[in-house]
């Protein structure tokens, strides 16, 4: 793969990248669109294949926080046609790396010392390269490392990022742009948490401890002495990221015995610990040959407030549905209905909201789930469609959802769409916290 030798980083510069990228969107409509006068019939596959590759090829030059909402929408297989889909996922581990020089440079800026000098090797290339940083393998002692850098001006550009791909967010996934707006802030403070690499090491330790005990699942070890705001060094786990694994066409006890380790891990962040790792996507986890499920990446982590906590997950249990009067002010503490909102209106948002808490609460809803079952996902992808396409959700004057939701909700996702691509059958109740949200 080509490696870049620079990255633009002032706003001026970033702005003209858009701003290119924009126009050649735009004469993909053009060309779309005088196509498609002289066959009516004519779909819009290709329209959606010449944006991805112009879109992607644009924020994967630029890298930072407009690659990371690119790989954000490719997680989510309800928001974007499958061009979308499959371009942007390269975000998550296959992005255009940087030249060596450029990570020379940030050694020098946090170590006073090259690589060569820290390590006893270290490769010149990255063995991967992601949204907001790459990461390079490394030997010290014996050790085998992994070496995560992060891309030069990432953090400085996270708010100016956030606006400028803005109009390409809204258009493609069809939002109602107050609730962007809800949302933004919260989007904005993850993603600068991700670019301090001090705060990630912090919480790996934390996490990866208080999860050790949970069976098949694996972490490695971090070094803080051989880190910095922009350098992570932890051990290099073996392994195959997600779609190598499947590849491989594992048994169905080796699929369950990984999903099971995903969702344990998942389960006793959210329920024990509330905070959780909120980046679900496949280049953040390594599956051993004997069925070990490796944790790489604590960048982006969602501490869950009690306020939140407790209304939310009263919606995952099966009777809650049913309970009107509770129901109502459960809604209203997280902003799923307004007091001011028309009989009506308060009426559709409440069968709506019903209907997708019922859909994300049916796997606690028995002991087994079988996250292989397709006709659930295509009932999760038709709420979806109904969600976009809805006119009161695009026009309403406020947004739908408390704003500590975006994340657990992309948690849970990204969950579930990892499970179902693992065809794994998993143990999901959990009697001690359901019964801690009852009452």
């Amino acid at each position: 793969m080509k490696e870049q030798s620079r990255i633009p980083t002032s706003k001026v510069q970033r702005a003209a990248k858009f701003v290119k990228t924009g126009a050649k969107v735009g004469g993909n409509y053009v060309k779309h669109y005088a196509k498609k006068a002289v066959n009516p019939k004519l779909g819009k596959e290709e329209l959606h294949e010449d944006n991805a590759r112009d879109i992607y090829n644009s924020l994967s030059e630029l890298k930072g926080s407009a690659l990371k909402v690119a790989q954000m929408m490719s997680m989510d297989k309800n928001l974007l046609p499958t061009a979308y889909q499959d371009k942007f996922s390269m975000a998550q581990y296959s992005a255009p790396p940087l030249s060596f020089p450029l990570v020379v440079k940030t050694f020098q800026k946090y170590f006073k010392q090259s690589p060569s000098a820290i390590f006893d090797s270290f490769t010149k290339s990255a063995v991967n390269a992601a949204s907001i940083g790459q990461v390079h393998q490394a030997t010290k002692q014996g050790k085998k490392l992994a070496v995560k850098i992060q891309y030069p001006g990432v953090s400085d550009s996270v708010k100016s990022d956030l606006k400028l791909v803005r109009p390409f967010a809204v258009r493609l996934m069809n939002l109602n742009e107050k609730d962007l707006d809800h949302y933004m802030e919260e989007v904005e403070t993850k993603l600068i948490e991700e670019t301090d690499y001090n705060l990630e090491v912090e919480r790996s330790i934390e996490i990866s401890d208080a999860c050790a005990h949970i069976d098949n699942l694996r972490f490695p070890k971090y070094y803080p002495e051989l880190s910095a705001q922009r350098v992570i060094t932890m051990d290099w786990l073996d392994g195959k990221v997600l779609k190598e694994f499947i590849k491989s066409n594992p048994d169905q006890e080796t699929r369950d015995r990984v999903g099971q380790a995903m969702w344990d891990f998942y389960d006793y962040q959210i329920h024990t610990l509330r905070q959780v790792h909120a980046d679900p996507h496949p280049g953040n986890f390594i599956i051993s040959d004997d069925g070990q499920l490796g944790v790489i990446d604590f960048g982006c982590v969602k501490v869950i407030p009690d306020e939140f906590y407790e209304p939310y997950f009263k919606l995952i249990r099966k009777d809650m549905l049913q309970a009107d009067d509770e129901l109502d002010s459960t809604f209203e503490q997280l902003q799923f209905i307004y007091p001011s909102d028309t009989k009506e209106d308060r009426k559709y948002f409440t069968e709506v909201i019903k209907d997708m808490m019922g859909l994300l609460g049916q796997p606690f809803h028995q002991d087994e789930f079988d996250f292989g079952d397709d006709s659930y996902f295509q009932k999760i992808f038709e709420m979806g469609e109904i969600i976009s396409e809805s006119k009161k959700f695009r026009e309403s004057e406020k947004a739908r959802g408390a704003r500590d939701g975006l994340y657990i909700n992309r948690t849970y996702f990204g969950l579930y769409n990892i499970l179902n691509e693992l065809k794994a059958k998993v143990r999901t109740t959990k009697p001690e916290w359901a019964a801690a949200v009852a009452v």
